[in-house]
C-alpha cells in the first residue's frame, strides 16, 4: 500500500450560539473546521482533522510512502520542517496528516482504531466544556443541563475577566452538576485561556477556593511561563492544567522539569503520535494526560491504550457539519465504535454544497490575543452579561 494523494476540505462547527473564551467570541457560534483526506492506491482514504500550512511540503515527506508506517513517518515530516520549524499550525499539518494515517492503518488492518492501539475498554470518560464566556446566566444553566442529561458530571467553564462572575457561574454550572447528580459533588474547572498575572492567578484562584472546590485552573498564565505555573501551582490548591497550545515534546520538557503542569493536556489537532508521546512523558512523572478539542476522535482512541489518561474534553454534542462519528455519548462518557479506523466519516458532497461559511478571523475573535491580557487592573466590564469582545465581522461590515 502506497501514499497516492491528499485532498483538503473546509466545512463549519455551527453551535447555534456564541461561542469563545477570554480572549474572544464567536458571536454567530459558527467555528471554521479544516479536514485533509489522505488517499492511497488502494482505495482507502484516512481524515485528519487539521490546518493545511505547508501542507505540500509536509506531505512531500510521506508521499510514496507505505502509511503503515504511522510512527516512522511522523518524524519524518518533522524533518521535513526542521529550517523553517513545525510549531504552531505547520504542527497542526503535521498531525492533520499523522492521524489521517492512523486512520487508514486501522482500516488496512479492519479494526478500530482504540483496538489496534492496544485498548481494552471503549469507554472514555469525559466532561462538559461549553465555550460559555457569551452565555447569559440562564443560556449557561441551559447549555449545562443538556451536557448533565448524558451523563457528565465535570465540567469546565471559561472565564478570567471577572472572577466574581466566574464564581457566580461556577455556582450556577455546580448546582446544575450537584442536582443531576442527586446531589454527588461535581468537578469544577476554569479555563483563562493566558488572561491572568501569576499574582492575579494566585489570587483569584484563592477568592474561589474560599467558596468551592475548583479540581483546576487552565493556563492561568502564559503558556511557556513554567516559572509562572509552578508559582500558581505552589499558591493554590486546584491543580495547574496546560499543554494544548504546546508543540513538540521540547515545549513540555521545561514545564515538567518546574513542576509547573499538574494535568498535562494535548489538543486534537496536533495529532495521535503526539498524544502517545505527551502521554509517556507525562507518565514518566507520574502525571495525567488529558485531551484537548472540539473533534478529539483520534485522541480518544488513543486514550483508551495509554495508563494515565484522566478525561477528555466534551465540546459540542454535536459533529462538524458533514462529518459524522462512530462514537456516542452515554453516561458521561465517550463510547467508541467498532468500525474500522477511527470513525470519522466525510461527506465531500454535502460539505461541497453547503452556503454558509464561518467568518474571517478578527481582531475579536478567539485565536487573538486583546491588546490587555494579562495586564488588566480592574474587571471587564460584563455589558449585560456578554464580554466585550462580541461583535463579527459581519455585523461591523454592516454598519
Amino acid at each position: 500500500m502506497r501514499i497516492s494523494g491528499y485532498r483538503t476540505l473546509k466545512t463549519i462547527q455551527d453551535w447555534g450560539r456564541p461561542v469563545g473564551d477570554a480572549n474572544g467570541v464567536y458571536a454567530d457560534g459558527v467555528v471554521p473546521v479544516q479536514i485533509v483526506m489522505v488517499d492511497t492506491d488502494e482505495g482507502i482514504t484516512g481524515v485528519g482533522i487539521g490546518p493545511h500550512v505547508e501542507i505540500d511540503t509536509v506531505f512531500a515527506a510521506v508521499e510514496g510512502e507505505d502509511p503503515r508506517a504511522v510512527t516512522a513517518l511522523y518524524d519524518r515530516m518533522l524533518r521535513h520542517t526542521f529550517k523553517a520549524g513545525h510549531a504552531g499550525v505547520v504542527f497542526g499539518t503535521i498531525g492533520a496528516i499523522d492521524t489521517a494515517l492512523w486512520d487508514i492503518k486501522a482500516q488496512a488492518a479492519g479494526e478500530p482504531l482504540w483496538r489496534l492501539l492496544g485498548g481494552r475498554d471503549r469507554r472514555v470518560p469525559a466532561y462538559a466544556s461549553g465555550l460559555d464566556i457569551g452565555l447569559t446566566d440562564d443560556e449557561l444553566v441551559a447549555a449545562y443541563k443538556e451536557y448533565a442529561g448524558y451523563g457528565l458530571r465535570a465540567a469546565k467553564i471559561k472565564g478570567g475577566l471577572d472572577v466574581e462572575r466566574d464564581l457566580r457561574r461556577l455556582r450556577l454550572v455546580g448546582d446544575v452538576l450537584t442536582e443531576a447528580g442527586h446531589g454527588a459533588r461535581p468537578g469544577l474547572m476554569l479555563d483563562v485561556n493566558e488572561a491572568w498575572t501569576r499574582k492575579q492567578a494566585v489570587r483569584h484562584v484563592g477568592e474561589i477556593e474560599g467558596v468551592l472546590d475548583l479540581a483546576w485552573i487552565e493556563e492561568p498564565v502564559r503558556r511557556w511561563d513554567a516559572e509562572g505555573m509552578a508559582a500558581v501551582s505552589r499558591g493554590i490548591r486546584a491543580s495547574v492544567a496546560a499543554g494544548e497550545n504546546l508543540s513538540g515534546l521540547e515545549q513540555f520538557r521545561p514545564l515538567l522539569a518546574a513542576g509547573a503542569v499538574d494535568i498535562v493536556q494535548t489538543a486534537a489537532v496536533w495529532g495521535v503520535t503526539h498524544f502517545l508521546r505527551v502521554s509517556a512523558l507525562a507518565h514518566a512523572h507520574d502525571l495525567p494526560v488529558s485531551p484537548i478539542g472540539n473533534t478529539p476522535v483520534g485522541l480518544l482512541h488513543a486514550a483508551t491504550s495509554v495508563p494515565n489518561h484522566l478525561v477528555s474534553e466534551l465540546q459540542d454534542l454535536r459533529p462538524p457539519l458533514g462529518v459524522s462519528a462512530d462514537m456516542h455519548i452515554e453516561d458521561g462518557a465517550f463510547v467508541l465504535g467498532d468500525a474500522p479506523g477511527h470513525g470519522l466519516t466525510v461527506d465531500e458532497t454535502a460539505i461541497g454544497a453547503f452556503t454558509r461559511r464561518a467568518s474571517a478571523v478578527t481582531a475579536d475573535s478567539p485565536n487573538v490575543r486583546p491588546e490587555h491580557a494579562g495586564r488588566r487592573l480592574l474587571p471587564v466590564p460584563d455589558h449585560g452579561h456578554r464580554p466585550h469582545q462580541l461583535t463579527s465581522s459581519s455585523d461591523r461590515a454592516a454598519r
